[in-house]
């Protein structure tokens, strides 16, 4: 396993991307025929993932595995979808925050994507700088053969929102 991106990142309406290029996927089309609506992956090399928080900073991990790793049970909702990017670098971006990210290869991934957090964050709704983060995410990434999007675990109101606006 390696850690790919291990910060926090400041949110505005409560989302994050990470692409294979200059323009970030479209949130909402990148949800096109999914069940899950937490991570969006609809647009070839391009995710597009809703955090509960609407305004602040947010804890932010990417992570590659050589193979597909345990589900924690630290994390409340679980979602997993393909990717399939063109190039390894990769830039992960949240509104006006941009980092580059490079994978060990691309063609084929899983991407799993975890969340802690999400309904207090949402009802909070906005922290600032000097107040402590609510919500965390996780990132992970390996290489697969193409499966559809799944949801693996789903416990707060926030999830069930975003799946249901995929339905």
């Amino acid at each position: 396993m390696a850690v790919l991106f291990d910060a926090e990142i400041s949110v505005h309406y409560g989302f994050v991307m990470l692409s294979d290029g200059d323009d970030p996927p479209d949130l909402i089309e990148s949800r096109a025929g999914q069940r899950n609506g937490l991570c969006g992956a609809a647009i070839p090399g391009g995710l597009a993932m809703v955090t509960g928080l609407h305004t602040g900073r947010v804890p932010f991990v990417v992570r590659w595995h050589d193979e597909e790793p345990p589900v924690g049970a630290e994390w409340e909702d679980v979602v997993e979808v393909p990717f399939r990017p063109a190039s390894p670098e990769l830039v992960l971006s949240a509104f006006e925050d941009f980092f580059d990210v490079r994978v060990p290869s691309a063609g084929s991934l899983r991407t799993r994507y975890c969340a802690v957090g999400m309904d207090a964050a949402n009802d909070r709704d906005t922290i600032l700088d000097d107040e402590p983060t609510i919500d965390r995410y996780l990132l992970s990434l390996w290489p697969a053969e193409p499966a559809p999007d799944a949801v693996l675990r789903q416990s707060s109101a926030v999830a069930a929102y975003w799946h249901g606006v995929c339905s």
